[in-house]
């Protein structure tokens, strides 16, 4: 007929994906009507996807009829995004080179002596006095905090809260001492109970502090022991470091306090089970020297007539390559 509108050849004609799943026919006889508004203009395509996603479509399920689907349909298409990959937070990388001596909080500043020592293993000491002077250390990853009282006087106060600090950011303590004795008359050091109070944490207010004490000598153990259960502390002994795992393993001490010939150089001892036990970081260490303390002394110490007080331990040679052999083993934790 005339005017009669004639079908369209539709073999080989493109249809734009991007009909698909919009609403559009892709039959190209409905696409004329569809394709142009009432004011006769063309309607406008869909925008393309926002860069940075892709949409995967999926195959018709078996015995479906083939065409297009909604998108959100059942076997219709995919959202795919791709996630950014999150970067480590800058507070997770070495802060300096590897090749860099390794950072070891010291208080107060060490001797020429130790400070020769401690360069020789590998050791740069940084001197803090204050709690944020251990915090603001602590991204550097320090090997220890070392209090060897040599240069200068310490306080309970500072030395309390150095060692919350450091316990807090999982830096191991070590701490040196001396054992002197007198009678109570000509004592001129503090008594050692003081000092190991403020070092030994507690599980809570309820609780006492558990100290782990490793002497040989039991005048010594036994003077010892009784001042700290004088200051509320419990006290579990051992004779040597080779029985101390043992003790440590059913007393779980807060503080172990031990004399510094005891430690173990070379073979497994209270420290390696400490690190192995992952109590290294809260669990201070406190070594002493009493080469002061001879063995015509004990009696006296053993019968009360002369008592404990703190002084400067010793600077022998050995004495100073075991406490840098120590702080080496610390330090691997």
């Amino acid at each position: 007929m005339p005017g009669a509108r004639q079908p369209q050849d539709t073999p080989g004609r493109p249809i734009s994906v991007r009909t698909l799943g919009q609403g559009i026919s892709v039959d190209p006889d409905a696409a004329g009507p569809a394709a142009t508004s009432g004011s006769g203009r063309r309607r406008k395509l869909a925008e393309p996807a926002p860069q940075g996603r892709a949409f995967a479509i999926g195959a018709p399920e078996a015995g479906a009829a083939e065409g297009p689907e909604p998108l959100d349909g059942p076997g219709g298409a995919v959202e795919v995004v791709n996630r950014p990959v999150p970067q480590p937070l800058d507070d997770e990388l070495p802060p300096e080179p590897l090749d860099n001596p390794r950072r070891l909080l010291v208080w107060p500043a060490p001797d020429v002596q130790t400070q020769a020592a401690l360069s020789e293993r590998g050791y740069r000491p940084v001197i803090v006095h204050s709690r944020e002077e251990v915090d603001a250390q602590i991204a550097a990853f320090p090997a220890a905090l070392f209090v060897d009282p040599l240069t200068g006087p310490i306080t309970r106060t500072a030395l309390q809260s150095l060692r919350q600090a450091a316990v807090a950011a999982e830096v191991p303590v070590l701490v040196t001492a001396g054992l002197g004795h007198a009678t109570r008359e000509a004592a001129y050091g503090a008594d050692p109970a003081v000092l190991l109070k403020a070092l030994a944490p507690r599980d809570s207010e309820q609780h006492p502090s558990r100290v782990l004490l490793i002497e040989e000598k039991d005048e010594i153990a036994a003077a010892l022991t009784a001042a700290l259960e004088r200051r509320g502390m419990q006290v579990a002994r051992a004779g040597a470091d080779t029985d101390a795992v043992e003790l440590a393993t059913r007393t779980r001490p807060n503080l172990v306090v031990m004399d510094l010939m005891q430690v173990r150089r070379r073979r497994a001892g209270i420290v390696d089970w400490l690190r192995a036990g992952g109590q290294l970081n809260r669990t201070p260490l406190v070594v002493y020297t009493a080469d002061s303390i001879t063995a015509e002394d004990l009696p006296r110490l053993g019968s009360g007539e002369s008592v404990l007080y703190l002084s400067e331990r010793s600077t022998t040679a050995e004495v100073q390559g075991r406490i840098v052999d120590l702080l080496a083993k610390i330090g691997t934790n």
